[in-house]
């Protein structure tokens, strides 16, 4: 039974999760699987690359921040999910032997006008390291089940958690615009999100939608996942989650969001070697600064095939790295019914053809 309620969560209250030690065993499993870039997987690999050493993929740190608040306070509390992030900004890298910690805080509250059984809080959650330095943060609103309604009477009370799970069918707060302006001044090491075609940053071209690939989203690695980093009821127990509001077992929203991260690497390599194939030079891929925009629209159910793609939004030279640009696009994801289930606008710097 939840012991944190809506109620509780006061603006300006703050508590610290964690820590956590990142091993580079785990660092370089999550990357072969979901993000198989050489800065993710080999140490002298990635001397050559943009990053130039060994870190965590972006979707890995993420879902670390997840497992991180759920044993520390989510599996407490009476979550109802998010329908998405705000902002996630990567602003350090996370490397191997890395002990982090998540600091959360509150905001703002506000009753639901429209589910009386729930309110809403917005979070902030910063992922420290051990040199107190932040990694990562995340920007957010949060559903939160009611004390006084008889939350915990509710079969399936506890549903997803902060900002990391798939979002409830009916989301109360859709991730609000953020300017993506300040995203380059910001920006330090992580993971890319690949528009278009792999083309060097000045042919490019704005308003190109990409078909990236398809996944299909099985009991088993719904529930693989969801162990690891999220091991909320409706995603590791079908029986819990058949009584869950949802209805049925459903994927992790950082799970829905580490396939995509796949698809776009593997089309990327794709066309990286078509390239090389025909004697050309493919250009080199940054990091990201993180991503705005993040909602989880529909719940990912197993038995779900999710079509991923991807259309270039804006695209600017870099006042800092004159060799490169920053592009930006809109990744999303859809069901076999033709449901938008998840989408985002992601950042990533691409090298500028070589003068």
């Amino acid at each position: 039974m939840p012991k944190i309620f809506f109620e509780d969560f006061h603006v300006g209250a703050s508590g610290e999760c964690g820590p956590r030690s990142v091993t580079r065993d785990e660092i370089v499993a999550f990357a072969r699987e979901f993000d198989p870039q050489p800065f993710h997987l080999d140490e002298e690999a990635a001397k050559s690359t943009f990053v130039g050493e060994l870190i965590a993929s972006g979707w890995h740190t993420c879902a670390l921040m997840m497992r991180i608040m759920f044993d520390g306070m989510i599996h407490n509390s009476s979550s109802m999910g998010a329908p998405g992030m705000e902002e996630v900004k990567w602003q350090k890298p996370v490397r191997p032997g890395d002990t982090v910690t998540a600091r959360w805080n509150v905001l703002e509250t506000r009753s639901s006008r429209s589910r009386p059984e729930m309110g809403l809080v917005k979070l902030r959650i910063d992922l420290l390291n051990q040199r107190g330095e932040t990694a990562c943060q995340q920007l957010f609103w949060m559903m939160a089940g009611r004390r006084e309604k008889g939350f915990a009477k509710e079969p399936g009370a506890s549903d997803q958690g902060n900002g990391a799970a798939i979002s409830s069918p009916e989301p109360a707060v859709s991730a609000s615009p953020r300017g993506l302006a300040n995203l380059e001044a910001k920006a330090q090491i992580t993971m890319p999100k690949l528009a278009g075609a792999l083309a060097y940053f000045d042919d490019l071209v704005v308003g190109e939608t990409n078909s990236i690939g398809s996944c299909h989203f099985t009991a088993e690695n719904i529930i693989r996942f969801a162990k690891a980093f999220d091991p909320q009821p409706f995603h590791v127990d079908p029986e819990a989650a058949a009584k869950s509001h949802f209805g049925g077992l459903c994927a992790s929203g950082w799970h829905t969001g580490a396939a995509c991260m796949r698809k776009l690497i593997d089309r990327r390599a794709a066309l990286r070697d078509a390239m090389l194939a025909k004697g050309l030079t493919p250009p080199a891929m940054g990091s990201s600064p993180g991503f705005t925009d993040l909602v989880w629209h529909k719940p990912v159910y197993a038995g779900d095939r999710i079509d991923f793609a991807s259309t270039l939004v804006s695209k600017r030279p870099s006042a800092s790295r004159p060799r490169w640009g920053l592009i930006f696009s809109r990744n999303t994801g859809t069901n076999q019914k033709g449901e938008l289930v998840y989408s985002f606008v992601g950042s990533v710097f691409i090298e500028r053809r070589p003068s």
